[in-house]
């Protein structure tokens, strides 16, 4: 038996009366919370309109919950569906058993706060950088949501921090797997850290005293190359099935999400590549609070463009 590991709750629900509070759900609460009220800072800082990212909020997370579950519902469908179900059709809709895919719920949320920016008059792309590191930290959170499921751990592992599974969620007697819910925790954390920092002096090439031009949704997307470029090997680490109902589905070795951060990796390069241009850093020693100083004022703002 290993000297050290790391143990899994022995339960992930309480009950307040006949009321059952989730450690999932929470978790994922408490990930929304902090993911808006960071946003809502950093807009206030660029000089935007307040409760702005909070108003936009509403919608993303409606749309980006619905998006995350559409998602594993349909990589996942054979676990709702068809001969070899092992669950019933109606528990695609119990979202507090686990599910929730990130792919979904930025591509849905995604729709969801671009028509409310549009609604308000807001810059999608200044909003996109502007939340960037809120949603790396909100993923960071919401991965403990995980290990009080017990799920989405890796193989087998002798490392001192390893996971304890029981065997009601898969695991062995004696045997300890990779906290990978932990490996994409500390991640994500670092990621929104990166991305505040290269907020503020760009890519190590601007000196700190000055501010960087990562605007027009650039910061974004390279959130979305940070993200993908670590989920890529964490979840080569995975051994829960994916789209499969005891096995993953695999093509060409990798798992069904590993493609998906391959694609997303190289969209957000590509994106870079091509956007390169608005990269100049402004000379103006007069903006102290704005990240992108030389956004035009309605960008920085958060006001509508006049017609």
């Amino acid at each position: 038996m290993p000297l050290a590991s790391v143990p899994s709750p022995v339960q992930g629900v309480w009950h307040l009366g006949f009321i059952p509070i989730r450690a999932y759900a929470l978790c994922f609460i408490i990930a929304i919370v902090f993911g808006t009220w960071l946003s809502e800072r950093r807009w206030r800082a660029r000089g935007g309109e307040k409760g702005a990212i909070s108003d936009i909020a509403v919608p993303g997370v409606i749309f980006g919950l619905i998006g995350a579950r559409l998602y594993h519902v349909i990589t996942d469908w054979q676990t709702y569906f068809g001969p070899r179900a092992v669950k019933e059709p109606y528990q695609a809709l119990f979202v507090w058993e686990g599910g929730l895919s990130i792919w979904g719920a930025v591509a849905l949320g995604g729709v969801g706060v671009w028509l409310a920016c549009r609604r308000r008059g807001l810059p999608l792309g200044a909003v996109a950088d502007t939340v960037a590191p809120g949603i790396a930290f909100g993923q960071a959170i919401a991965r403990w949501g995980n290990w009080f499921n017990q799920e989405l751990y890796g193989g087998p592992t002798t490392l001192p921090w390893g996971l304890e599974i029981d065997q009601a969620h898969g695991g062995e007697p004696g045997v300890l797997y990779h906290p990978t819910f932990l490996y994409e925790s500390l991640w994500d954390a670092a990621l929104g850290f990166g991305l505040i920092g290269f907020g503020l002096i760009g890519f190590g090439l601007i000196p700190a005293g000055r501010r960087s031009t990562l605007r027009h949704g650039r910061l974004f997307a390279l959130y979305v190359a940070g993200y993908t470029f670590g989920r890529f090997w964490i979840e080569g680490l995975r051994i829960d099935p994916v789209g499969g109902v005891d096995h993953a589905v695999t093509l060409l070795g990798l798992r069904i999400n590993q493609w998906t951060s391959i694609v997303l990796f190289l969209g957000a390069l590509v994106y870079l590549w091509a956007t390169r241009g608005a990269a100049r850093p402004d000379e103006r020693p007069d903006e102290r609070h704005d990240e992108h100083p030389d956004e035009h004022p309605d960008e920085r703002t958060g006001a509508a463009a006049p017609s």
